[in-house]
């Protein structure tokens, strides 16, 4: 009897999964936070690109430097997304709360030359979140965590002293985890998905000063497919009868283009307006394939594209010290229809300071980044359960060092 109950189970899981939250993304989970000193001018840095980190922000910008360059940090966060159950129920937190991503920048220009070369190695996306059991919608989900990598060789051309170009190849890498329960608490049963893979695709830049006190920056990163190559594992009621299977699920990493521009009304003064998109509308139908029994678990997601509208300003002193301040306005991508407590995506609003200095060898930048979203209160999602209210708030710190020589 029970082993024509877990087989019964196991030929009934594409359907009882059929609601799997196959990503942890959306604006959520992507870290445009790759330097301290851009951070703290809210991102708005396409158009400026002075530095090592230009590498991600606008390769082109890599031809205003000279010499060897060095930009390395980290980005520490305390991610803390609530929900609500509806009618003012409990509230949950997520569990999973502190994450910390490396960068690292490399660019090498000679005096005269017209090219320059430059090597980022970071992380675009990642971060995870993980909820309690008793949240409700532990049939939905309970846990998603992706780490991701990305080698960037890019190559700049100045094509004259006012314009420059820029572009690469990005190689990237990830792994991922996805749990979600199969039947509602408290059982002790578990559905996951772990799988890792690579893609390949390039990032283009474009800065332009056709004055002195105004520069204009644009930059691109491609879309790419990362074929995800792993396992299902399933645990059924009682929590005894454990049962693996090869799988794979291809996902759309969502192209990106950012537009800025940049004013200097005297040398001491760097205000800046970028405009950030992410055509998240690339994630349609996602369909884990399962090997046995054979499976494909689809999960519709017709996601939004979305804006980030980044604004900063930086004070610089004689002494080599500087200031800067920054704001962002992040757009929700996700539909509540079909919404994800693994992204728990919410207009957001981000705020932040930083102070750094630069001398003739020795650099470095700190930065403190707040953000917070409204609530957001779900009610039509196609997977009841799920409906709530949502909100964000998150801590992080940014340190980069550099050198010059």
């Amino acid at each position: 009897m029970k082993t024509n109950l877990c087989i019964t189970l196991k030929l009934l899981l594409p359907v009882m999964l059929s609601g799997f939250p196959l990503t942890i993304w959306a604006n959520g989970f992507l870290l445009p936070d790759q330097d301290a000193f851009a951070t703290a001018r809210g991102e708005a840095f396409a158009a400026t690109a002075d530095n090592a980190s230009a590498v991600y922000y606008n390769p082109a910008g890599i031809t205003q430097l000279e010499g060897n360059n060095v930009r390395a940090g980290f980005y520490g966060i305390d991610l803390e997304p609530t929900y609500t159950q509806p009618g003012g129920g409990q509230t949950f937190n997520n569990q999973f709360k502190y994450h910390a991503t490396p960068q690292f920048f490399y660019t090498y220009g000679r005096t005269n030359w017209p090219v320059s070369f430059g090597l980022g190695v970071y992380s675009p996306f990642g971060l995870a979140v993980e909820w309690p059991q008793n949240t409700g919608f532990r049939t939905v989900a309970t846990q998603g965590k992706i780490a991701t990598i990305t080698i960037n060789p890019v190559v700049a051309v100045k094509l004259s002293p006012t314009l420059s170009i820029g572009g690469g190849v990005m190689v990237n890498y990830a792994n991922i985890d996805l749990q979600q329960g199969i039947f509602p608490y408290p059982a002790a049963d578990l559905f996951e998905f772990k799988g890792d893979g690579w893609d390949v695709g390039y990032n283009l830049g474009l800065l332009w000063q056709p004055r002195e006190k105004i520069s204009f920056g644009a930059t691109f990163r491609s879309s790419a497919t990362m074929n995800f190559n792993g396992h299902t594992e399933t645990i059924l009621p009682p929590g005894t009868t454990r049962s693996y299977s090869s799988a794979n699920s291809g996902w759309p990493f969502p192209l990106n283009a950012v537009f800025g521009v940049s004013y200097r009304p005297t040398p001491k003064w760097n205000l800046e307006f970028d405009a950030n998109y992410t055509d998240w509308n690339a994630l349609g139908t996602i369909n884990i394939n399962q090997s046995a029994p054979p499976a494909v678990i689809p999960k519709t997601l017709d996601w939004q594209s979305s804006w980030l509208y980044e604004f900063g300003a930086t004070r610089y002193f004689d002494n080599g010290w500087h200031v800067s301040a920054g704001y962002v306005f992040n757009e929700n991508s996700m539909p509540d229809a079909n919404y994800t407590p693994l992204v728990a995506d919410v207009d957001r609003h981000f705020f932040s300071i930083g102070t750094g200095y630069k001398g003739r060898v020795f650099n470095f930048d700190v930065a403190y980044q707040f953000s917070y979203g409204p609530s957001h209160t779900v009610t039509s999602s196609a997977a009841p359960v799920v409906n709530g209210d949502y909100g964000f708030t998150s801590h992080a710190v940014l340190l980069t060092i550099g050198t010059h020589f």
